[in-house]
């Protein structure tokens, strides 16, 4: 039963990350925690980050089949966000469970507010790799990387604003890149937590089978709704919010 459940989770996170690019283990976390019942939050770090980098590969090659993915400008900021990632899951392994989770509800509210502040935009379609600048790309690489480490999350809620502020994507083509980053920081994660032990490999082989039905899905309904961005960020922000309480009421209330 835990691992239909976990496969289930799956199919959720799988079709968020198609969809937008991100929500991998912002969601996953708190699934494999709550729905699934993995007690250890390092345990459930670990678990999904490796979820997260495999069902985030399989939306890469969706993506790619659609034309939509910018190879270099997404290599260039996964290759940073690598170093950031491995340094912030340095840190998160140092901090003990609770506090982990805690800061991690944190977060998602101070998402969940971004999200809803922030306005549509066109981005720019005609940017080329050579117009970017490497600079840019490379700090908010290493930035996000340290956080998706840390957390033991892919990262794609911050990638995809990152790649439309710093390579001015339209936001098709910053789900497309963004997944690229999240595989590349959600395998240095998981790397990292495998070294310690804190990855159940049969849960996460069932979370992953489940995360490749929900990216297909995921991918062809970004297709159609790009144009209406705005809306998505809202009801995203919405989830985000959701969840982050629920996790702030559990911790709170021992459970």
């Amino acid at each position: 039963m835990q691992y239909l459940i976990g496969a289930a989770a799956g199919v959720i996170v799988g079709f968020s990350l198609g969809l937008v690019g991100g929500g991998g283990s912002i969601l996953a976390v708190p699934l494999i925690v709550y729905a699934v019942g993995v007690r250890d939050p390092h345990l459930a770090v670990g678990t999904s980050a490796l979820a997260v980098a495999a069902n985030a590969l399989a939306g890469v090659v969706s993506h790619a089949r659609l034309g939509i993915v910018r190879w270099r400008i997404a290599g260039l900021f996964a290759a940073a966000g690598v170093v950031g990632a491995w340094i912030g899951s340095l840190g998160g392994k140092a901090l003990a469970g609770p506090k982990l989770l805690a800061c991690f509800a944190g977060l998602m509210l101070l998402v969940g507010v971004v999200m809803l502040r922030s306005r549509p935009a066109r981005g720019n379609l005609d940017a080329k790799p050579g117009q970017v600048s490497t600079l840019r790309l490379v700090i908010v690489g290493v930035l996000t990387g340290v956080v998706s480490g840390f957390f033991g999350i892919g990262g794609g809620f911050l990638i995809v604003p990152g790649l439309m502020y710093a390579a001015h994507l339209p936001i098709l083509e910053a789900v497309g890149s963004a997944l690229v980053a999240v595989t590349a920081f959600g395998l240095t994660t998981a790397v990292s937590y495998a070294r310690s032990g804190w990855i159940d490999w049969p849960l996460a082989s069932a979370f992953i089978g489940g995360g490749a039905l929900g990216g297909v899905a995921g991918t062809h309904l970004a297709r159609r709704l790009a144009a209406k961005r705005g809306a998505l960020n809202r009801v995203y922000a919405v989830v985000v919010f959701v969840v982050a309480l629920y996790m702030i009421f559990r911790s709170a209330t021992g459970g």
